[in-house]
């Protein structure tokens, strides 16, 4: 085991060296790249610590430069990137950050591969692909997969080749199963960071990630880094206001003064990908009861919308017995300016659903808690509305609070982010379950060909 010393005195200055890294016991090198370098850590196993480095490189590290504070600045970058597609609901290897320069994630076994991920034409694409003209916006998007080696500048793979590969990482082979979810879970990551993105006026063009498998879990997750290396932004749709990496790669000559301009550049972003996990606007849902008998049925809602990151506040009120206090609640939650759901739980003959969207401006969600004794004529009473209102029944708890979620989605991109992710995990879950029912098939004694 080396020991915090010799990694101490290897790669770090006495004046610049994170005190909260001392703290850790820091094993041997794992791996080594242009920009990072991996330790084990020895008192958390499957853990450990990536370090990154003060160099920047383009065309596989044909230019090559120091630029003093990159290390800090991509280290930041990360660590907000992957907060906030954690905190959206997407796996992956980090854990938290653990100084300026370095965070801790979950040791993975990398896949050699680079999911690249397009929006708009430029760059190497319209090298590979003559006569598509820059600016060309794909949609879908355009994916395409690389076979990191260097000594071949990372070739074009098709899919085909990486099944034909037959990559064994961690205890799990790559197979089909595990290419479909790569190419869905990058997908949904670019429009996760799109989305975002587009709350500070700025295009996110393409990026690449690479994914690993979680050597505890063997569950593959978005692994490595996503800096400004990662991505190319540009600001109002502009490709003359790039502010990625970019930059660096187009200078015909390298100076202490371009480099200078590069670090701004890097810095500009650094600053505001802390505020792509602040949300642009708030919102709430008001789920109105006819009786406390319905709580059960009321909390189901106010779990679903925790999840989505939207307060929720239960009140009890009856259209029928106290229409004036009804009506008194729903401009209590009217005149403060925030956006607002209200969910109407009433059972047997509805009347509250239907009182405030008669009464309000505000989207109305019947969600009727239906017994099995009267349910299929009680239900009526929500479908059938008078002229002019315009609430919505929906029966399932969980699936009006993602209704409510979906209307502030539209105005708040950490709740989009947040449904973005739950879509791509249910179908990961299924993806995996078709996987092990088929493998459970085949060795089944019961299962015959015929």
């Amino acid at each position: 085991m080396l020991q915090v010393a010799v990694i101490y005195e290897c790669f770090f200055s006495p004046h610049t060296f994170p005190l909260s890294v001392l703290e850790l016991k820091i094993g041997q090198k794992l791996n080594e790249g242009k920009t990072k370098q991996i330790f084990e850590l020895v008192d958390q196993p499957g853990l450990v610590l990536v370090q990154s480095k003060d160099q920047i490189t383009a065309g596989n590290a044909v230019r090559k430069d120091q630029m003093e504070g990159k290390a800090a600045i991509a280290n930041k970058t990360t660590s907000c990137v992957f907060k906030l597609l954690q905190e959206s609901g997407i796996k992956t290897a980090f854990v938290k950050q653990q100084s300026d320069t370095a965070f801790i994630a979950a040791h993975c076994e990398m896949i050699p591969i680079e999911w690249v991920c397009r929006r708009v034409a430029t760059g190497s694409f319209l090298k590979r692909n003559p006569g598509v003209k820059e600016g060309y916006r794909f949609s879908p998007l355009k994916m395409e997969m690389f076979f990191k080696d260097d000594a071949n500048n990372d070739p074009q793979w098709s899919e085909e080749q990486i099944l034909e590969a037959k990559f064994s990482l961690a205890g799990l082979t790559i197979g089909k199963c595990e290419v479909d979810i790569m190419n869905r879970s990058t997908v949904a990551i670019f429009e996760i960071l799109e989305k975002s993105w587009a709350t500070q006026n700025c295009t996110l063009v393409d990026m690449k990630i690479e994914f690993g498998v979680n050597v505890k879990t063997q569950e593959i997750v978005l692994a490595d880094v996503i800096d400004n290396d990662s991505w190319r932004l540009w600001p109002a749709g502009d490709r003359s206001q790039q502010k990625d990496k970019q930059v660096y790669r187009d200078l015909k000559e390298v100076t202490p003064e371009a480099m200078q301009m590069v670090k701004r550049n890097f810095e500009w972003v650094s600053e505001r990908v802390k505020l792509l996990l602040e949300s642009q606007s708030r919102g709430r849902v008001v789920v109105l009861m006819g009786s406390t008998s319905d709580m059960a049925h009321c909390e189901k809602i106010k779990k679903a919308c925790t999840s989505y990151g939207i307060p929720c506040i239960l009140r009890v009120t009856s259209a029928h017995k106290g229409p004036d206090e009804t009506l008194r609640i729903k401009a209590e939650y009217e005149g403060d300016g925030v956006p607002t759901v209200f969910v109407a739980v009433a059972g047997r003959s509805n009347g509250l659903g239907p009182v405030m969207s008669g009464n309000t401006a505000y989207p109305v969600i019947n969600c009727p808690p239906l017994t099995p004794d009267w349910g299929a004529q009680d239900v009526w009473s929500s479908l059938r509305m008078p002229s002019g209102l315009g609430c919505s029944t929906i029966l399932s708890p969980d699936a009006a609070a993602q209704f409510a979620a979906q209307i502030f989605g539209l105005t708040d991109h950490l709740v989009w982010c947040k449904l973005r992710a739950s879509m791509l995990n249910t179908w990961v879950s299924l993806k995996v379950a078709d996987k092990k029912l088929l493998a459970g098939n085949l060795i089944s004694p019961q299962y015959k060909w015929n």
